[in-house]
Order: C-alpha cells, then sequence, then structure tokens
C-alpha cells in the first residue's frame, strides 16, 4: 500500500516534511513500517498551494528516492498547505496519470487503500462519475475514480458527505462484483484552505493515520506514519473517523460510509 504526508501550517520548505526528517516520506518509500508493502517505487507525486487557488502539481513514475529533481524542487519551494505521495500500485499501470495527488480545479486529494477486486467493476465505477467530471478521468486507478465521484457528489459543499457518499458507492460495487478486502482507505484532501483526512475500511484493517501539532512551525502533519521514530506526541487517528484541519484546529467526526450503503 501507499505511504503520504500532508501539512498545513505556517509556510515551510516541503522538504521538511518529503525528505528531510528521519523517517521522512522518501525515507518511508524504501523502508515503510505500518505497511504491508515495505517499498513504494511506483511513481510519486506533489501538490502544493502558493499564490494561485489551484495547487501546482509534480508527478513521476520513477521511485522517489532517485529523482533528483524531486530533491531540488522541495528543497526550494515553500508552501503553507501541501500534499506528498509516494505509490504503491495494486494492479494498475505505473504511468504518471495513475501518481497521486490529483487535482481538479482548487481540489487536490490523495489516498492510501484499495477496493477489492477493482478490475471487476471498473467500468461499473466509471459509471458513477458525473458528466460533469469525466473529462478529468485521466488515468485508470480507483482512487482517481473515487475523488471524481466525490466530487459530483457534492464536495464543495460538504466534504465529509461527499466521500461517505462515494466510498459508499464503491465499496457496494466491491461487493457485488469485487473481492474482499471490500474498502480500506486513508486519505488526505485539500481546497487550497482546509486540509481534510479521513481513515475508513470494511474489516478491521484500516490504513493507519497519524497527525501532530508543531508549535516551532505552527503548523499539523497528517501522515501514514510518524515521521520521527523519537517524537511520542504523534496522535494515531481511530478507524471511522474525518478529520478537519483548519488553522491551529483540528476536528475529529464520525464517517461511516458503509451505514450510506445500508440506508439506500
Amino acid at each position: 500500500m501507499c505511504r503520504w504526508a500532508a501539512y498545513v501550517g505556517q509556510p515551510i520548505f516541503l522538504e521538511d516534511i518529503v525528505s528531510r526528517p528521519a523517517h521522512s516520506l522518501i525515507r518511508q518509500s524504501q523502508g515503510a513500517t505500518r505497511c504491508p508493502t515495505p517499498v513504494n517505487a511506483d511513481g510519486f507525486g506533489l501538490a502544493w498551494y502558493g499564490e494561485r487557488p489551484e495547487p501546482g502539481l509534480y508527478r513521476d513514475v520513477m521511485p522517489a528516492w532517485s529523482d533528483p529533481n524531486l530533491r531540488s524542487l522541495v528543497g526550494q519551494v515553500r508552501s503553507g498547505l501541501f500534499l506528498a505521495h509516494v505509490r504503491a500500485s495494486t494492479g494498475t499501470a505505473t504511468s504518471r496519470n495513475n501518481c497521486h495527488p490529483f487535482a481538479v480545479g482548487r481540489w487536490s486529494f490523495m489516498h492510501n487503500g484499495q477496493f477489492g477486486g477493482y478490475d471487476g467493476f471498473r467500468r461499473q465505477a466509471d459509471a458513477l462519475i458525473a458528466d460533469a467530471q469525466y473529462g478529468h478521468r485521466i488515468g485508470a486507478t480507483d482512487s482517481e475514480a473515487l475523488f471524481l465521484i466525490a466530487l459530483g457528489a457534492g464536495l464543495d459543499e460538504d466534504p465529509k458527505s461527499a466521500l461517505e457518499i462515494a466510498i459508499g458507492r464503491l465499496t457496494a460495487l466491491a461487493r457485488e462484483r469485487g473481492e474482499a478486502p471490500h474498502m480500506r482507505a486513508a486519505c488526505a484532501l485539500s481546497d487550497g484552505r482546509r486540509l481534510f483526512a479521513l481513515r475508513t475500511a470494511s474489516d478491521e484493517h484500516a490504513p493507519s493515520l497519524y497527525y501532530r501539532w508543531s508549535n516551532s512551525r505552527q503548523g499539523f502533519a497528517v501522515v501514514s506514519e510518524p515521521l520521527e521514530q523519537d517524537q511520542a506526541d504523534w496522535i494515531e487517528v481511530p478507524p471511522g473517523s474525518f478529520c478537519t484541519f483548519d488553522r491551529a484546529q483540528v476536528r475529529i467526526e464520525e464517517f461511516a460510509p458503509m451505514r450510506l450503503t445500508r440506508a439506500a
């Protein structure tokens, strides 16, 4: 499974999350500790916000540790809100279009997890994407489909409900046409102002998710696994949670896509 990290707060260099910590995202791509796939070498990507409403985007298929352009970029770019992802494919091709984060307008999105047996219901999953969003369907992943379905389900108005609907619909397809595990997801997304994250699964194995407030940076780091092994103040997000990080505040709510699926 993939590894990712996100940050919201006072502007910092991207390298302070991506490459400098002892267990940075790049180090995790070579040796993840809270993941059944310790090596993540199927591409990487960055989405960061600056002077414009839309995020900048950089993605490639090389392993994150072997791209000198990535190290140069994160050492020069400063941002108060960014997402970074290293990919371990669950079946779709290693291509730039399948690398996270995905971006449409002011929104950026990344995902760690899977919908079981996705290859068996890809056509039906694509049919869940609204016509207004389907032109943004560039890759072939379940992650991109999830993002576009959520956009069509009202992501602009209510991110939590939109993702409950989108994950619920894809989980229903996985139960009908796919295989177990039907759904596992740890997602991060942003509208350019706030950072959102969720952790959920249809079984007891939800992907890991942690966050930490830094007084020195005046910001939150939200990660698949802690960036420093000797820091004891990382907080694990419980399964079935939706988090909103807004300035120096975090709000954690129940996240229940399966309830909506059963109600439908």
